[in-house]
């Protein structure tokens, strides 16, 4: 029997809306999997959705949508029990505002919230080249029991379209986040 989770998506500003995009429309497919699922995105986050995929399909997603500001947001408090929260993909000044505890908007408080509960908080950051603070940033968010996952793809499975190559990104963030998928494992010969 599989426990179902209550799982908060942060979709911050970085470029890579892309990984949005596979990352909801796999939680689609793993909805009986889920008690909840929360869906927070920066103003940034649907510019560059907009660009970046030239539509706004994000608003057609069954999910429960929280702008913000909004602190009411079942997530923004550790009562509510959410199991998990992806930030995905994560600009870096998310993350450095994340690292240093700086809760002005409901991603971050999230963020906090996730910390200081225990609970598993998943960073896809979204950036080249890295500065050392970005790395300091990871370091700490890290310590405090973050995972980071960044977004770089893998290709041994041999992806034959820019989903499928997203999709080994988020398949190692959704197998993270304690979700049952079938995706490419190495050595599986059922894989191969």
């Amino acid at each position: 029997m599989i426990i179902q989770k209550k799982i908060a998506i942060a979709i911050g500003g970085a470029s890579g809306a892309i990984y949005a995009k596979v990352l909801l429309d796999k939680l689609t497919q793993l909805r009986p999997q889920t008690a909840a699922i929360g869906v927070v995105m920066s103003k940034n986050a649907r510019f560059n959705w907009q660009y970046e995929l030239e539509n706004d399909d994000y608003l057609k997603y069954d999910f429960d949508f929280y702008e913000s500001n909004d602190f009411m947001a079942p997530f923004a408090s550790g009562s509510a029990k959410y199991d998990t929260m992806i930030i995905c993909p994560c600009s870096m000044g998310l993350l450095a505002r994340i690292a240093l505890g700086v809760s002005t908007d409901l991603t971050t408080r999230a963020a906090d919230v996730m910390l200081k509960e225990r609970r598993r908080l998943i960073i896809v950051p979204r950036e080249t080249p890295l500065s050392i603070i970005h790395i300091n940033n990871m370091k700490t968010v890290t310590e405090a029991g973050a995972i980071i996952c960044p977004a770089i793809p893998s290709f041994y499975s041999r992806p034959q379209t820019v989903e499928a190559m997203i999709a080994t990104v988020i398949d190692r963030v959704l197998d993270l986040a304690g979700f049952d998928l079938t995706t490419y494992r190495w050595g599986d010969a059922a894989s191969h």
